[in-house]
């Protein structure tokens, strides 16, 4: 089981902040730093100093570390077009030696397109949306040196682009899809997905997820390996007085949290830990939401990825 740490920024970091997570997240031995794509925050938290672009940060990120793997849960298909987005993503590979996850989806968040004046179409527009996105990334990404490449669909039209610049990897980065819908989502997972992740749902209903993609590859007759992993919001406490510190920091209730993340001791991490791994998880993302909390990454370093 691996364990990366998943941020959202929108909810109020300076990238300062983010770099001394970003650092800390590698030299406590984690698998990789993942921030959220997001333009507004969520809920009552100050959310100063305002959003950041995840792709400007992840190439600043990838030039300040050296081991950890960079990653969006998840990008956007509304925020960016497929080509500069293809030309972004595979930048950000190159600077970071071959360290970047592409996770993409929906999006779904009606009100930060409104307030910074993104177009917001219907969820079926979207799904076909994000199903030519992946067509014309993967396919910008794969061309060959020295080829074009064009491509003619419903929503995006690329004409002879010399399909550049191309990723460390002639395969391109790993590329995430994410969610819990019965049928798109197994269904695009499938086709283009090297690993699929369930956010914020229990163990079973996880379970129950990974299972429909499971039976979408096989009826697509996928033969390459998927990985397949799940988000919990994390909060990890020696005791009760430093859970429930922790927990009211981010303001939740500690019981809510037991029953909806990650949340308790390091043992009652490793045990709910360990039932994910049941249902076939191979790796956790760690939502951290007071990033300013350093010392919850050293117990959760110490007394948890150390005891996997």
């Amino acid at each position: 089981m691996r364990l990366r740490i998943f941020t959202e920024p929108q909810q109020g970091a300076s990238h300062e902040t983010l770099l001394a997570v970003a650092k800390a997240t590698e030299d406590l031995g984690f698998d990789a730093f993942f921030r959220s794509d997001h333009f507004l925050k969520m809920g009552d938290v100050p959310g100063d100093p305002g959003p950041s672009d995840a792709w400007i940060t992840l190439a600043a990120l990838a030039r300040e570390t050296s081991r950890i793997r960079l990653g969006t849960l998840m990008t956007a298909a509304t925020f960016r077009l497929p080509g500069p987005l293809a030309i972004a993503v595979a930048q950000v590979d190159r600077m970071s030696g071959g360290r970047v996850d592409f996770g993409v989806g929906t999006g779904w968040f009606e009100q930060e397109h409104t307030a910074y004046g993104i177009p917001f179409p219907s969820l079926n527009e979207r799904f076909e949306r994000l199903e030519e996105q992946l067509d014309v990334i993967t396919g910008l990404w794969r061309t060959p040196e020295g080829k074009t490449f064009s491509y003619d669909g419903s929503y995006y039209t690329l004409a002879d682009s010399p399909a550049l610049p191309k990723p460390e990897r002639p395969e391109g980065p790993p590329v995430l899809i994410g969610g819990t819908g019965a049928k798109r989502t197994p269904r695009l997972a499938a086709r283009y997905a090297d690993e699929y992740n369930v956010p914020f749902n229990g163990v079973d209903d996880t379970g129950a997820a990974f299972e429909r993609v499971r039976a979408a590859c096989r009826e697509a007759g996928r033969t390459r390996p998927m990985v397949y992993s799940a988000a919990q919001v994390v909060c990890c406490g020696r005791d009760e007085a430093e859970i429930a510190r922790r927990a009211e920091a981010i303001g939740r209730d500690v019981t809510e949290l037991r029953g909806n993340g990650l949340a308790g001791t390091p043992a009652e991490l490793l045990d709910k830990i360990g039932k994910f791994g049941e249902q076939g998880a191979e790796c956790l993302y760690l939502q951290v939401l007071d990033l300013h909390d350093l010392d919850h990454l050293e117990l959760l370093a110490s007394e948890v990825l150390g005891k996997l």
